[in-house]
Parts: C-alpha cells; sequence; structure tokens
C-alpha cells in the first residue's frame, strides 16, 4: 500500500464484501484486492487474526496501518463525506437504523441461508436451521416490501448506504432459496439500485 491505496480483504461472492466494492466504484476510491477463501481457513491464520481479531472478512487496511472491520462501519468510513451518508443528523441516523436492520433482521437469515446452501451445499443437518432463517428471511422482506410500496429508496427517497447496505443479499435471494415473486415493491427497487450511476454487479471468483 506504499501508493497510499486502501486494500480490502474479502469474497468475491460474499454480500458483506460487495457492499464495499459497490460503494467504491459509485464514489470512484481506489483500493486494491486481496481474495480471502473463509473454507480453507484464511481469515483463522495468525497473521490474519492479528489484523482482526474476530477473524472475518470484508477487513479494510488503510495505508497508515490501521485496520476496519465490519462491512456496514466500513460503508460509514469511506462514504462519511458524501451524499450516501445523509445529508443532516436525522437523516444519518435513518440511514443507520436501515443499515442495522440489515445487520440484526435480514442478513443473519438471507446471507446465512445463502451461505448453507451455496457454500456448505445444503447439507441435511442444516436443513432445519435453514427453515427456520427462511421463516424470519421472509419477514425482513415483508417489511421491506412495505417500505418501498410507496418510495424509490429506504430514507428520504434518496439513493443511500441503507441501499447499498440492503441490496447486497437482497438481490442474490433466491441462492439461499427466497422467491421474490410476491416482492414486487422490492423487485423493482432492485432495477432502480441497478440503474444508479457506476452501478457494478457482484464479482465472479
Amino acid at each position: 500500500m506504499s501508493d497510499g491505496r486502501i486494500l480490502v480483504y474479502g469474497d468475491s461472492i460474499s454480500g458483506n464484501c460487495y457492499k464495499i466494492q459497490l460503494l467504491c466504484a459509485q464514489l470512484d476510491i481506489s483500493y486494491d484486492w486481496q481474495e480471502v477463501d473463509i473454507l480453507k481457513g484464511d481469515t483463522r491464520t495468525n497473521e490474519f487474526l492479528a489484523m482482526n481479531a474476530n477473524g472475518k472478512i470484508p477487513l479494510l487496511a488503510l495505508p497508515d496501518g490501521r485496520y476496519l472491520s465490519e462491512s456496514n462501519a466500513i460503508l460509514c468510513y469511506l462514504a462519511a463525506d458524501s451524499e450516501f451518508a445523509g445529508r443532516d443528523r436525522y437523516t444519518r441516523a435513518e440511514i443507520l437504523q436501515w443499515m442495522f436492520f440489515e445487520q440484526y433482521s435480514h442478513e443473519p437469515n438471507i446471507a446465512t441461508s445463502r451461505f448453507i446452501v451455496q457454500y456448505l451445499g445444503s447439507p441435511p443437518d442444516r436443513q432445519a436451521a435453514l427453515e427456520e432463517k427462511r421463516i424470519a428471511g421472509y419477514k425482513a422482506l415483508d417489511v421491506m416490501e412495505g417500505e418501498l410500496a410507496n418510495k424509490e429508496f429506504f430514507v428520504d427517497d434518496k439513493y443511500s448506504l441503507a441501499d447499498i447496505a440492503l441490496y447486497a443479499y437482497t438481490h442474490v435471494a433466491s441462492d439461499g432459496g427466497f422467491d421474490l415473486k410476491k416482492y414486487p415493491a422490492v423487485r423493482k427497487w432492485l432495477d432502480r439500485v441497478e440503474a444508479t450511476p457506476a452501478y457494478v454487479p457482484m464479482r465472479a471468483k
């Protein structure tokens, strides 16, 4: 990182890591990428744990030697001075409200279902857990559908970090067995996100 660029440790098909890729593209932030294989234990090595004791990705390495983990914290750091972070105190709090919703009600169910199916191959001993995750995941989608019924984006009808955070795993929800056919407002919102300037799709490994 001698050139002053940030370095992102991530998995190309992880929604949490994709959030960073999408934001960097839309804010024209240059960065280097280090692919990490969590199934091979790349995040459990002594070297990685020295950077992030929680052993998770994405991980942002700053040119000054500091590190920042947790996808939504990284989004807030990178977008702090942009319109994506909100223009006033209340709007910023609303954006955070949806980002907390994403991490508490959405990601643990929709993303975890995808992990069980796509990463683990949907093993028999995970089927009961998978069903529970899908029930809770549909509840989160119900909330999103209601919110988007009469608005284009989640906060102040403007594209923001809230949309980036929620888009990341919603647009690949089918990978975890979720059917979005009964969510027309969510599907239209996905299209709107994909039409935003400098949008980039999730990378392929």
